[in-house]
């Protein structure tokens, strides 16, 4: 049993030594295993965490599932870190602390179809809180909290508030629709109007459709990759 206080609905099951997160939740989404329980591991330098949901929508609806945790997560993130921390979302799941990449969440589901709606979806979320090496600052590219001012923030509390800030995004797009989560979503990625290359393209990256589908302007031509196409396989 979880030791942890996570919101109602939610239940925890923690994990030790190698044993991932991830890969456990996906198990138990293949049994049947509720919605809301939260499998993870504090063991090493990073925090790592998963959840399982059981979308009522199909697939590339379900897929905002990964902006809406997102949100979650840089809400409580800013609330435990100090002021001067700056928590951005990148359109893929990749996480960045003060410019630099600290973490990513990532999702699979029991389909590939975006029509379909989905059994099961787990998200995960990797965190880098510390460094095992003496000098981490080699890579400018990559962070650690414990390197930007937050070694006092620990894995069940930052945990704890994922889960809660997690669930208020979730019930926002239940209620409200999806509006409200674009207008926070939007403010938080750094490359929305950048120029950028993926998926062997390049363009410049001018916003999203409403199921956070990239746009992508190539000269006179915009493309859409759709964010299902994230999905891991």
């Amino acid at each position: 049993m979880s030791d942890l206080q996570f919101p109602p609905m939610f239940q925890g099951e923690g994990l030790t030594g190698p044993a991932d997160p991830f890969d456990r939740a996906l198990a138990l989404a293949i049994t049947g295993t509720d919605a809301g329980t939260v499998v993870y591991n504090f063991s090493g330098d990073t925090l790592k965490a998963s959840l399982i949901f059981t979308p009522e929508v199909p697939l590339e609806e379900a897929m905002a599932t990964l902006p809406v945790c997102g949100l979650g997560f840089q809400a409580a993130l800013g609330a435990l870190a100090p002021p001067e921390v700056a928590v951005h979302l990148e359109w893929d799941g990749t996480i960045r602390v003060n410019g630099a990449v600290c973490g990513k969440m990532r999702l699979k589901a029991s389909t590939s179809d975006p029509a379909e709606t989905p059994d099961w979806l787990v998200l995960g979320l990797e965190l880098n809180m510390t460094s095992s090496t003496e000098n981490p600052g080699t890579d400018a590219d990559t962070t650690y909290l414990s390197e930007e001012g937050c070694a006092e923030i620990t894995p069940d509390g930052l945990l704890e508030a994922w889960v809660r800030h997690s669930l208020y995004w979730i019930n926002r797009w239940l209620d409200e629709g999806l509006r409200p989560v674009h207008a926070d979503w939007r403010g938080l990625v750094p490359t929305l109007g950048e120029p950028i290359d993926i998926d062997g393209k390049s363009g410049t990256f001018v916003g999203v459709d409403e199921n956070f589908g990239m746009l992508l302007r190539t000269g006179d031509e915009t493309t859409l990759i759709p964010l299902s196409s994230r999905l891991e396989t």
